[in-house]
């Protein structure tokens, strides 16, 4: 098995290969088929491969029962290395600014009155807001 190779293409190229065997004549055992593909996985299945050794009976176990396994394994696995990826992610995310607006209690006021540092500190709030919608 190729580093990196979806099982599908592995499944594939071994199935290739089976068959042009038999095209010669050769015959195989669903034994001999299980343990082959077994034995051709990478060590990233190590702990797969010991498992179905262990626990499943070579000779009786399909080869169908193993493609699935496979696939429901890789499926899995690939789950997990996303989530644990989104939450390194997570980690090295720089922690976000937040900016808070002055509150007044003056009752009289009106909005129309701004001072120049109150419209730009609103600017700024707005320019912020926008970064931040478009961030998501």
């Amino acid at each position: 098995m190729k580093q990196d190779e979806p099982i599908v293409d592995m499944i594939t190229r071994f199935t290739d290969n089976i068959n042009g065997l038999k095209g010669f004549d050769r015959k195989f055992t669903n034994g001999e088929l299980v343990i082959k593909m077994l034995r051709s996985l990478s060590e990233d299945w190590n702990s797969l491969r010991m498992l179905i050794e262990n626990t499943k009976d070579i000779n009786t176990y399909l080869l169908k029962e193993l493609y699935g396994t496979l696939m429901t394994y890789e499926l899995n696995n690939a789950k997990t290395k996303e989530k644990t990826r989104r939450s390194k992610e997570e980690i090295k995310e720089p922690p976000k600014k937040q900016i808070a607006l002055k509150s007044t209690n003056d009752k009289g006021s009106s909005n129309t009155n701004m001072s120049d540092e109150e419209f730009d500190d609103l600017v700024l709030l707005i320019k912020k807001w926008r970064g931040f919608r478009n961030n998501r």
